[in-house]
């Protein structure tokens, strides 16, 4: 039987790179790029290969590899892993790049911060400490050359090769023989009479002087250039002259060089060196150290290197995370890192501690996520938004806070387009219907209505014709004025969805009754509408053959230019306004606040249904309504001077306001025409979000929009001129929980015009049982024509 000896260099898990070597300091070892066989990690490779005749650099190569190996500090190369064989030796370290190419291409680059050269010699100061101080080593290679810089920045002091005991153990330091080394000796060390008195880390401060001169001026040409400290800052002129006097007696112990370097106005006295500190000792700080720490970290990481950034902080932030009580304070910083990342790093090291925060019951952590979540959405496949992301999100629409249901609400509109279809059209739609029916905030019933308005065109065809219509409607009838004023703007922006039959019969009836309304801010809006309504169904009248063409989006899976529309009004729904709920919870912290002295309408428990408006239930034409020359996102800039006067919305305050409201009266008797182009100037969604300061309470004697009676009038002596439209109802009288499904829509009838009432009275009882009947058609060919099965609490 043969047996082979098997290569040791072969089976190395450790293999060099095919580019040419890095160098290394002066001496036996070259610096090779290298990388892990199982795992591919990039790595450094020291390579000595043995001479014969060599005896004394390979005892000094072998001395180097055994302090290497056993030496453990932070600001010393870290060793991982070696080979030593009868031919080389190996010592594979943390992948790093001599200091000398790293300030050459750092140079090219635009050179190096002060900041930077200010910590990485405070690294190599604290190593040479840690040697002389606690090993009672003598390091005897300070330059250039024995310093390492890793990926992250930090430098590291290595070349071990003439190290020896300060305390005499094992001789005195062995001989160097070569003479770019030698030149970095004191003075004293050539004075062979022995005269001078040093202390055991006088040599080594020296040279340490010789490595500021060089790091701030360039190779050392000769030791007569120390003289002249040329570009070194001034604030480290003095510490340097002690370094390099000729008096080796009073050069400074590494430790205290330190502290002088570090006291008020000092060199490495520099938040970049406190953060880089803090961050070292981290782990045994106090967690109120820590909260504090992280609040201040972000408004300083702009100031700080990309690398740096990216290799500690991060890595620092993920731990805290992870393992610590950071909470949410690491997620300002932690999305600040995370714009220096590529995509692959960002999908590896940020997404899965997003999906875990969310799962997270702290309420500030989710709030943040949802307020900074333009910042990551883009990095968030579909498949990740809909199981993991989505299911904890919509417990925000359940929470008892206002705040985390407002922003859960805005949210919507970046995890929208990233939505299956249940989620979208069944979950959110469900959760939306609850939020604009039974919510007691007026400025989240408003929101839900914007938001749903944006979303719109990334609805399935059939739940944009069941639920769109009966939601806007429904907005229509809010008794927050705000609210109001979104319904008119969402059928608006929506209007290339909807079929001229459906605008025709439930659109504008919807938005005549609103021209009676006691806000002139949502009467302005109601009559633009209904004049762009009138001017498409006009235009579909003179041309048939327009029709095709305008409806041809009703029934698309979704509507290109809404959709991009959407996308661009994303930015504002996160970016943020402080809204009306916002403020009212800073004010009220302990408790959730209501709209006071504002009845909440009866509605339908967490349900949308089909909108049957008193009016013919005929087939949708299979196309949509579509005019593609007009400009939608503009929409954006309108309620900004409507929304802004909503503190109070009852009839007998805005009479007071005429003068706030002329205005935007003004701006609409501009605008004549029935155009759509005519909302650019003044549309707006955005103040959907931008809610007005807390509502005053209504003036003694004045009555709530909620209040009156829109189905007939009832005479008084009032200011407003729709005060006689604005009675009590009857007593006794109750709406149903869907009033608004089968409201009348005809028209205000007056006292003198009795005969006419009681037929158009007759009508409306033929029509509803017509359409009673057509429900119990489809409910027994269809089952259920509601948005979902079960009902909310």
């Amino acid at each position: 039987m043969w047996f082979f000896a098997r290569d040791p260099v072969r089976d190395f898990p450790f293999e060099l790179s095919p580019d040419p070597p890095e160098g290394g300091p002066p001496g036996p070892w070259v610096l090779h790029r290298g990388r892990k066989k199982a795992t591919g990690s990039p790595v450094s490779i020291f390579v000595y290969d043995v001479k014969p005749g060599a005896d004394e650099q390979t005892q000094v190569a072998k001395a180097a590899f055994k302090r290497l190996k056993t030496l453990r500090h932070p600001n010393i190369l870290a060793y991982i892993d070696g080979l030593e064989t009868d031919r080389c030796l190996h010592v594979v370290t943390e992948a790093v790049t001599p200091l000398k190419m790293y300030l050459k291409e750092r140079a090219e680059a635009g050179g190096l911060k002060e900041l930077e050269l200010s910590w990485g010699l405070h690294q190599i100061v604290k190593a040479l400490s840690f040697l002389v101080n606690d090993c009672s080593l003598i390091h005897n290679n300070v330059c250039m050359a024995a310093v390492f810089v890793d990926r992250a920045g930090e430098w590291k002091l290595g070349g071990l090769d003439y190290m020896y005991s300060s305390q005499g153990n094992g001789g005195g330091p062995p001989r160097k023989g070569v003479p770019e080394l030698e030149q970095y000796d004191p003075p004293e060390l050539a004075d062979g009479s022995g005269r001078a008195v040093r202390e055991k880390w006088s040599a080594d401060m020296w040279r340490l002087g010789c490595l500021i001169w060089e790091v701030f001026n360039g190779p050392l040409p000769r030791a007569a250039a120390l003289h002249n400290p040329g570009k070194i800052p001034k604030s480290l002129v003095p510490h340097y002259c002690e370094l390099v006097g000729a008096n080796p007696k009073v050069r400074p112990n590494p430790a205290r060089f330190l502290q002088n370097c570090r006291a008020p106005g000092g060199f490495m006295n520099n938040r970049f060196v406190e953060t880089n500190l803090f961050l070292e000792e981290i782990q045994i700080k106090e967690p109120a150290e820590k909260q504090k720490f992280f609040q201040e970290l972000s408004k300083s990481l702009d100031s700080f290197p990309e690398d740096f950034c990216r290799h500690k902080v991060l890595p620092q932030l993920l731990t805290a995370f992870e393992f610590g009580s950071a909470g949410a304070v690491i997620l300002t910083p932690l999305f600040k890192v995370g714009k220096f990342l590529s995509a692959e790093e960002y999908q590896q090291k940020i997404i899965p501690v997003v999906v875990k925060m969310f799962s997270s019951t702290d309420r500030a952590m989710r709030i943040r996520l949802l307020q900074q979540m333009e910042q990551f959405i883009q990095y968030l496949d579909e498949p990740t938004v809909n199981t993991q992301i989505f299911p904890h999100v919509v417990h925000g629409f359940l929470d008892t806070n206002p705040a985390i249901r407002e922003q859960t609400v805005k949210s919507m509109l970046l995890l929208a387009p990233k939505l299956n279809e249940a989620n979208l059209n069944v979950e959110l739609m469900k959760h939306f219907a609850r939020l604009q029916a039974k919510d007691d905030q007026g400025p989240i019933r408003c929101n839900t209505t914007v938001c749903l308005g944006k979303i719109g065109s990334y609805l399935s065809a059939s739940t944009r014709h069941r639920v769109l219509i009966s939601a806007f409607s429904r907005a229509t009838k809010d008794p927050f004025a705000p609210s109001r004023v979104a319904g008119v703007l969402g059928f608006a922006a929506t209007h290339n969805l909807y079929s001229v039959n459906d605008c025709a019969h439930k659109i504008l009836p919807v938005l005549c009754g609103l021209t009676v309304d006691p806000e002139k801010s949502v009467r302005d809006q109601a009559f633009k509408a209904i004049r762009s309504f009138l001017s498409k169904l006009e235009s579909v009248s003179e041309d048939p053959s327009q029709l095709a063409e305008v409806e041809k989006d009703v029934h698309a899976a979704s509507s290109p230019g809404m959709g991009g529309g959407a996308a661009s009004w994303a930015g504002w729904a996160v970016t943020g306004v402080s809204s009306l709920t916002s403020k009212l919870i800073r004010a009220h912290p302990a408790a959730a606040p209501a709209e006071t002295n504002v009845p909440q309408r009866p509605t339908a428990e967490g349900h949308w249904e089909t909108q049957e408006e008193g009016t013919d239930t005929a087939e949708d034409s299979s196309a949509a309504d579509r005019w593609d020359d007009e400009d939608w996102g503009s929409l954006e800039q309108e309620a900004e001077s409507v929304l802004a006067q909503q503190e109070d919305w009852s009839p007998g305050v805005q009479a007071s306001r005429a003068g706030q409201v002329s205005r935007t009266s003004n701006l609409a008797a501009k605008s004549p025409e029935s155009d759509w182009s005519s909302w650019e100037a003044e549309g707006s969604w955005e103040q959907g979000w931008q809610e007005p300061g807390p509502p005053e309470p209504p003036l003694e004697g004045t009555r709530l929009a909620s209040e009156y009676n829109w189905g007939g009038p009832e005479p008084g002596d009032k200011g407003d001129p729709f005060a006689a439209l604005s009675a009590r109802r009857e007593a006794g009288a109750q709406l149903r929980p869907d009033s608004w499904g089968d409201d009348n829509w005809e028209g205000l009838e007056t006292e003198s015009r009795q005969g006419k009432a009681e037929l158009a009275r007759k009508k409306r009882e033929e029509r509803r049982r017509e359409m009673e009947a057509k429900r119990a058609e489809k409910k027994a060919a269809k089952g259920p024509m509601k948005l979902g099965t079960r009902k909310l609490d």
